[in-house]
């Protein structure tokens, strides 16, 4: 438990607020070596395109995660941005594409993308009674992942707004429907 906070939060409301931003800080170091992962892995037609839409991606989201950091610290806690912590923290399975096509990565992603919005806007409802300043921190990052995903998506959608791979919901069956669809 934090010995000290910001001016006007208790320690007790600091700890849970922690406690959220430091699943956030797990979920956002994920998220940016996944997304790094799929920069190294991704082959195929529109390679390049897929291969530098990531980067900033990566770049933006490493930014998250040290804003929440930051935050953390601010509220006197230690933010553990370790491995053991990602994994500690971790509530959903590591990324299990390898080498693949631009497509079969793209609908993988699509799925990672969806899981972080979903548990990030959890956080949001959750910080609601909590601290707002923390709230509006989580809902600039949210709106940036929403583009990020709608930049993912604009490869994997048709001209009836239907995606390549949807209703899958793990990585590999998206990764796997979006190979066999392609045209």
């Amino acid at each position: 438990m934090p010995k000290f906070t910001v001016p006007g939060l208790s320690n007790e409301k600091a700890r849970k607020v922690t406690g959220l931003l430091q699943k956030q800080l797990s979920t956002y170091n994920d998220l940016h070596l996944t997304l790094k992962h799929v920069h190294w892995n991704v082959v195929g037609p529109n390679f390049i395109g897929v291969h530098e839409m990531i980067d900033p991606q990566v770049e933006l989201v490493r930014g998250y995660a040290d804003e929440v950091a930051e935050r953390i610290a601010a509220l006197g806690a230690s933010p553990q941005g370790t491995p053991g912590a990602i994994i500690k923290d971790r509530t959903w399975d590591d990324y299990s594409v390898g080498r693949d096509s631009v497509l079969a990565h793209l609908a993988a992603v699509n799925l990672v993308y969806n899981g972080v919005i979903e548990d990030t806007r959890k956080a949001i409802e959750d910080l609601e009674e909590l601290d707002l300043v923390s709230q509006d921190m989580m809902i600039s990052h949210t709106g940036e992942l929403e583009k990020f995903q709608w930049f993912v998506r604009a490869h994997l959608e048709n001209s009836g707004g239907e995606l390549l791979a949807g209703g899958e919901s793990t990585e590999k069956g998206a990764a796997s429907k979006a190979k066999s669809k392609k045209s």
